[in-house]
């Protein structure tokens, strides 16, 4: 139970950093949707027709490489498992890395001939040895879009290829891509190739997304393109800490889209930055009544970075509201206070302050034997 609190003003030591230019203009979009977000917030810095419902062309891959990367990570698939091709897999037209019926490759090499060549015969293999079938595999990749909010998106295949019905947005584009790169970063490993080869360098493969080798800190993600979608692009990219998203759907042309996602990350980085918020100096144990140990020490439960304008880095404050005691037993993680940070005197963002520590309540007799050990001590 918490007893008095203590309100301290405390400062970022970022803010000595020099004021700069507010947000300025807007970037240059020449395409029927767009969505810029943050990664970490999860913050739209600039939308499009965001919610429009489109067809995504190969940009659907990023679901398909999303629950692929969660079967690894959550231990049901290993990249060195050994996937062989079916006739169906064989049999896909559109860009591919032209798998051949009964051949067999890794987990790890099919995830780089879609992510790098964007291969429609390699997703449809790793959707049927993930899911037993593409069409179980597209069941999946439904209900996934369904948990992330992506509520303007109906998947039909893992491909992107064409087909009625199969639709999405800008918006949930941003989402899905936000999950993978923020859950799974392991597939950079794939999205920053620019050249590679497959079956023992017999095979070469070129990225199809050129912002890997020409645009700085590029780090995936996906493109896409067929006659009725346009030229889409899921395009990520991170500077001093701060990965951005920009999607693009339905541009006119491949250089129209590149430099569309160019324009609005130039817009995201130029104008917005990342801050780690946190006490400057540390928190003071919290004393603990009736306890086993007499102190707790206070810490931030998670969370302390937010989403700025560059132009308000001096107008970022915090403040800590902490218990003077807390009386035992004390649970690991129980809350003791809050860091309150406010831009430009608007709450921003509450981060809970916690025991880093449990503290198990005294019994009598341990209360007579501290009562002994100061009489002791104080003879």
């Amino acid at each position: 139970m918490m007893k008095k609190y203590v309100a301290v003003l405390l400062a970022i030591g970022l803010l000595t950093l020099p004021a700069q230019a507010a947000v300025t203009g807007a970037p240059d979009v020449d395409a029927q949707a767009a969505v810029l977000m943050e990664k970490e917030t999860g913050a739209i810095l600039y939308e499009k027709a965001s919610h429009d419902k489109l067809e995504p062309a190969s940009v659907t891959k990023i679901m398909t490489l999303l629950l692929v990367m969660e079967a690894i990570d959550g231990g049901a698939l290993s990249y060195e498992d050994t996937v062989q091709v079916s006739t169906r897999a064989a049999s896909m037209g559109g860009s591919q890395v032209y798998l051949k019926e009964g051949e067999t490759m890794s987990v790890h090499d099919l995830l780089k001939a879609v992510a790098v060549a964007s291969g429609n015969d390699a997703a449809v293999a790793l959707a049927e040895h993930v899911a037993g079938s593409e069409s179980a595999f597209v069941e999946r990749m439904n209900q996934r879009a369904a948990q992330l909010g992506m509520a303007d998106t109906v998947f039909q295949n893992c491909t992107g290829l064409p087909a009625p019905g199969h639709l999405t947005s800008a918006h949930d584009i941003a989402l899905m891509s936000r999950e993978l790169i923020l859950n799974h970063p392991a597939i950079r490993e794939f999205t920053t190739i620019w050249m590679d080869s497959l079956r023992d360098g017999s095979f070469q493969l070129s990225n199809t997304n050129r912002l890997v080798r020409f645009y700085e800190g590029c780090t995936g993600l996906k493109t896409g393109f067929t006659a009725s979608a346009g030229y889409c692009m899921s395009a990520t990219a991170e500077r001093d800490g701060m990965e951005l998203i920009a999607v693009v759907m339905k541009s006119a042309t491949r250089d129209t889209r590149n430099e569309t996602a160019k324009s609005m990350l130039d817009f995201g980085f130029a104008n917005y930055t990342v801050l780690d918020v946190k006490p400057a100096q540390a928190l003071a144990p919290v004393e603990v009544l009736l306890g086993e140990e007499e102190f707790v020490q206070p810490v931030l439960s998670g969370g302390g970075r937010i989403l700025v304008e560059k132009a308000q880095i001096n107008s970022v404050d915090t403040a800590v509201t902490l218990c003077a005691n807390v009386e035992a037993p004390v649970a690991q993680g129980q809350k003791l206070g809050e860091l309150t940070v406010t831009v430009d005197g608007q709450v921003r963002q509450v981060v809970d302050i916690v025991s880093d520590r449990g503290v198990e309540r005294l019994t009598v007799p341990g209360i007579f034997k501290g009562l002994l050990e100061k009489v002791l001590m104080a003879g």
